[in-house]
């Protein structure tokens, strides 16, 4: 705000826009996308042509409306569809943003609001996303502002999560509806193709069986469809090159085609798994070929492991009955000695099963697709079997390690549906490194992946898994691989966990997580954003104190000052800086053994002058209101130690930074004379 003092008879001078409105600073937070990079992924318009027009004014074709709300059915696409939209027909000046739902229910006080932008946001938590006729009716006082911004909303709301009566006309709000997902066949093609897989892609357009397998896909399934193609298109390309390294009978699974292979990955096996789930009692004279309950123990473990030790597998099977046992209190449970000894043998059950057993007595269960089918089915078809379930994989997980099968399986289960709420209940069992690894392995998914973010931002703020949340983002920002975006909103959780915890324990994990992103270059650059924005806003900022903490144990490989000192023109203040944390006796004693850790290393050099320098730089944040105790802190940490030129370190600060009257009442350790 800007004050005239005295009279001023003309004041010059041209605003584009004012908006007079309060609004909370606690706004939503989100990603910037890149245009071309949304322009350039497979996309699939088919169904949604129509939808696509309404959407437009004809003479403009730019958005009709400020606020577009886009009801649609789970998974049939519709995130894809409104970033598309904003990319094609927002102007290549405004600047396109994911949104983070982080909200306990939609407010329009929560959205932001910035001259030429385009804001899109999936609302898709039952607890917490639910669209009422209040929010939609608020909507239109946004529409207002957006558009005198320039800018856009579109929002993504499942239909059973539309509580707002449809036939209400708001203005600058336009509510459109999507129906039906685009062909799944023509999806699958389009992920093929972009992705360099011609040939494949060739091969599933001339199979009419494998057209049939995928059609009626919704978009999600159809992307995954795809992905399982990619992996049995490798499969088989490994059999055609290596037929003899195969064992154990594979040979005749070599001779498969491709197209077979791709039906079997395709299949869900549900007229299968219908006869092995079904009733035991049958009609005489018919085949019964359900299984007996250990048995469905012993496939549903051997879906999860795949290839393992027998015994591995036999106590997999027995831990997971346990524990469905163990959530019925009313039932006692019997002798498991005596009811295996009855049972059939465990070798002929895994043969039954569909397995197989070699000399060295390894089971191996070579169905990949099946076993995803076998798991899918279990958890779709007894919803009880569900908490249990999530239970024994937790325990069964002998690493948090997201390549790990058991947390691979942890994830697609939990967040099999789209909602958090059996990632919640897994929260609540599971050990927060666990955790993490199945939410990382989770977190690039382009249709859960959202909702891993949604779920980590709102931890971030609750105590007892802010553990999950570090352990999560730290694996995320420890993959080289990573991308910008990914890493922004993972650096974005860490702050949240630094600004809102109590727990010292969990600061002190930031803290490392922020070091271990200093050790990159790349990470560098976001920390020192994070300092950018702490000394940019009013008031004190854990984060931005951590993050400077962090770029403080930055080493150089040549001699002379700190990188914090050294580097070119970072756009932060590290005399400012300096001062905030020598200031408080929380931090103080943080930041005075890494600027110990600087003078010693500067005092080695046969050159004084890089010593001179960095003595002088921290003499002006040492001579600052209420640094008395920290420049005696410094100045004892210092005792003993002497540059390469014999000077004494601690005595050589104290005749610098301690004036004469004080000397004498005063000595170097601060001990009184």
């Amino acid at each position: 705000m800007t004050h005239f003092h005295g009279q001023v008879d003309v004041a010059a001078g041209y605003i584009e826009q004012l908006i007079l409105e309060t609004r909370k600073r606690d706004v939503l937070e989100g990603e910037e996308l890149d245009r071309d990079t949304l322009l350039e992924q497979p996309y699939v318009r088919d169904a949604w042509t129509d939808a696509w027009q309404e959407a437009l004014d004809p003479a403009t074709e730019e958005l009709r409306a400020p606020v577009l709300v886009v009801v649609a059915p789970r998974s049939i696409g519709a995130t894809t569809f409104a970033l598309r939209l904003l990319a094609e027909h927002t102007s290549s000046s405004t600047t396109l943003v994911k949104l983070q739902a982080d909200w306990n229910s939609p407010s329009r006080t929560r959205l932001p609001l910035e001259p030429r932008h385009a804001f899109q946001l999936d609302l898709k938590d039952p607890d917490t996303d639910r669209v009422s006729a209040d929010f939609v009716t608020s909507l239109g006082k946004h529409a207002e502002h957006l558009a005198d911004c320039r800018s856009h909303l579109v929002l993504t709301v499942p239909q059973e999560l539309w509580d707002a009566p449809g036939s209400v006309s708001r203005p600058g709000v336009q509510v459109l509806r999507l129906t039906d997902p685009p062909a799944a066949g023509s999806v699958v093609n389009a992920h093929l193709e972009a992705d360099g897989h011609y040939e494949p892609a060739m091969e599933i357009r001339a199979s009419q069986q494998a057209l049939n397998q995928l059609s009626g896909l919704n978009a999600v399934a159809a992307v995954r469809a795809a992905h399982r193609i990619v992996s049995v298109w490798e499969e088989h390309r490994l059999h055609r090159q290596a037929p003899a390294l195969l064992r154990n009978g594979a040979d005749q699974d070599a001779a498969k085609t491709f197209e077979e292979r791709v039906l079997d990955a395709l299949s869900d096996w549900r007229g299968e798994l219908d006869q092995l789930f079904g009733d035991r009692t049958v009609p005489s004279g018919r085949t019964d070929r359900s299984l007996a309950l250990e048995d469905r123990y012993l496939l549903v473990a051997l879906a999860v492991r795949q290839s393992a030790p027998v015994s591995v597998v036999a106590a997999g099977a027995r831990q997971l009955q346990a524990a469905v046992e163990s959530t019925d209190s009313g039932q006692t449970v019997g002798t498991a000695t005596q009811t295996a000894f009855a049972a059939r043998g465990l070798r002929r059950r895994i043969q039954d099963v569909g397995a197989t057993v070699d000399g060295r007595d390894v089971v191996l269960f070579d169905r990949p697709a099946y076993g995803r089918a076998v798991l899918e089915y279990v958890w779709d078809n007894y919803e009880t079997m569900r908490t249990p379930l999530l239970g024994w994989l937790a325990k069964l997980a002998a690493r948090p390690d997201p390549t790990d099968p058991v947390v691979q399986t942890l994830a697609s289960l939990a967040l099999r549906h789209g909602t958090r709420e059996h990632l919640n209940k897994l929260a609540e069992s599971t050990e927060p490194a666990l955790l993490g690894a199945v939410l990382r392995t989770a977190v690039n998914d382009e249709h859960v992946g959202r909702l891993v973010w949604a779920a980590l931002y709102q931890w971030a703020d609750t105590g007892g898994n802010a553990p999950t949340v570090v352990s999560t983002c730290r694996l995320i920002l420890a993959d080289p691989e990573v991308g910008a975006a990914a890493a922004k909103m993972a650096v974005v959780r860490l702050r949240r966990v630094a600004q809102r915890t109590t727990d010292p324990a969990v600061r002190q994990s930031v803290l490392k997580a922020f070091k271990e992103l200093a050790g990159q270059p790349a990470g560098r650059a976001r920390l020192v954003a994070e300092v950018r924005t702490w000394q940019q806003t009013k008031g004190s900022s854990r984060s931005g104190s951590l993050a400077f903490l962090a770029l403080m144990s930055v080493s150089v490989d040549s001699p002379g000052l700190p990188w914090l000192l050294s580097a070119d023109p970072l756009e932060i203040d590290v005399q400012r800086a300096l001062t905030e944390l020598l200031g408080s006796p929380d931090t103080a004693v943080e930041t005075i053994p890494r600027i110990t850790g600087w003078i010693l290393s500067c005092s080695n050099e046969s050159d004084s002058d890089s010593y001179v320098q960095l003595r002088d730089r921290l003499l002006e944040p040492l001579r600052g209101h209420r640094m008395f105790q920290a420049g005696m802190d410094l100045m004892q940490a210092l005792t003993g130690s002497v540059t390469a030129q014999g000077v004494n370190i601690a005595e050589d600060f104290y005749q610098h930074l301690v004036s004469a009257p004080f000397r004498r009442v005063f000595a170097a350790d601060g001990t009184p004379r």
